[in-house]
């Protein structure tokens, strides 16, 4: 695979953008090395931003997985709970008929 060209980065062929070795801005100076620093710096951070993008989807897909199964397991635990007050009321009918015998 071939390896990326900067935009500053003539491969050692002479055959880049061809940029004066200083710029002059009035306040300092920029060299060709600065500029390819620059150019490295933002690519590094380009990069950082599309594994953090990625990292951000798979947790917000992970985030919906497991809302959906607390849902489900809230949703059990009113069923159970129904389940167990129906039971709690058929052995208080019972211990009642139960008492009602002696």
């Amino acid at each position: 695979m071939p390896e990326e060209q900067k935009l500053f980065d003539d491969g050692g062929k002479g055959g880049g953008i061809r940029v004066p070795q200083k710029f002059d801005t009035g306040k300092e100076a920029l060299t060709l090395e600065t500029l390819k620093n620059l150019e490295s710096q933002i690519s590094a951070a380009i990069e950082k931003i599309r594994q953090l993008k990625e990292a951000k989807t798979a947790l917000e897909r992970r985030t919906r997985e497991l809302e959906a199964l607390v849902n489900q397991k809230n949703e059990e635990i009113v069923g159970l709970t129904g389940e167990k007050n129906s039971i709690r009321a058929q052995i208080e009918g019972l211990l009642e008929e139960l008492q009602d015998l002696e």
